[in-house]
């Protein structure tokens, strides 16, 4: 083939492409009348340790459908013969302090440091109690060993210093041991989280009536639907610490007790 000719002028570059301007973003525009407002040292708190909860302990649920019959005739029988008013939550602290004491491998706490779970020796439940500056969680001390009389004082007192910021730091920081109760906000059931190092927390939601079939007898026809108050509890465990059976023991003895409620009385 012939050699290329130098001189030859070189063919005409291809015509550039033609930009495409970026689609237009479209902004957003805040109503008027909302403002940001920075967290207290209080929220910033709460959320920083069950953000690592959440991110770090191995959450496993037992839920549990609890008859409050009994519990509710057994108020309505200590305010007509002795006056004395306790509420459901108080049997509801009572049980889970005594289902504590029998299955104390739930009373216990979690090291992430060294690995390593401890048993508590006392019965110490943390209660949670909303506030205007966030969730705070009071401490009534060995409730195993109190009366409901003395639990209804302790929580009603703990609640009302807990509101007006008034607690001490021995009267919130510590517990073995933590129970959420939602019922009379309308809340049915829910799902708590653990509040380390506890290893433990139990979510209490309100009665509600429902309509059940009457228990079958050997021999004998089965009896007309009978309507009976049922409370949904549910344990959030942390199964470095608590196994599936031992929850199991817990919540079948927790029920227990609020079945037979006038073994809380001795």
């Amino acid at each position: 083939p012939a050699p290329a000719d130098p001189a030859a002028p070189s063919p005409p570059a291809a015509p550039a492409a033609a930009s495409v301007p970026p689609p237009a973003v479209e902004t957003m525009s805040v109503p008027s009348g909302f403002t940001d407002e920075p967290n207290s040292n209080m929220r910033k708190i709460i959320a920083k340790r069950l953000s690592a909860s959440k991110r770090s302990v191995p959450h496993f649920y037992t839920s549990a459908e609890v008859r409050l019959d009994a519990v509710l005739a057994l108020r309505k029988r200590l305010v007509r013969e002795f006056d004395v008013k306790v509420s459901v939550n108080d049997l509801v602290l009572k049980s889970a302090a005594l289902a504590l004491r029998d299955v104390p491998e739930v009373n216990a706490t979690y090291d992430a440091a060294t690995g390593t779970k401890t048993s508590s020796p006392t019965v110490d439940i943390s209660v949670a109690v909303a506030t205007p500056a966030g969730l705070i969680t009071p401490i009534v001390t060995d409730a195993d060993q109190k009366t409901l009389s003395d639990i209804s004082g302790a929580v009603r007192d703990l609640a009302g210093r807990a509101r007006d910021n008034k607690l001490k730091p021995e009267e919130f920081q510590g517990g073995s041991f933590t129970i959420s109760n939602l019922g009379m906000f309308g809340v049915s059931e829910f799902s708590a989280v653990i509040n380390p190092p506890q290893a433990a927390i139990l979510a209490v939601g309100g009665g509600e009536q429902r309509v059940v079939p009457a228990p079958q007898v050997a021999g004998q026809e089965r009896g007309a639907p009978e309507v009976v108050t049922i409370m949904t509890a549910r344990l959030s465990a942390d199964r470095r610490v608590v196994d599936e059976a031992t929850a199991a023991a817990f919540m079948e003895i927790f029920e227990m007790y609020l079945g037979r409620p006038e073994l809380l009385l001795l």
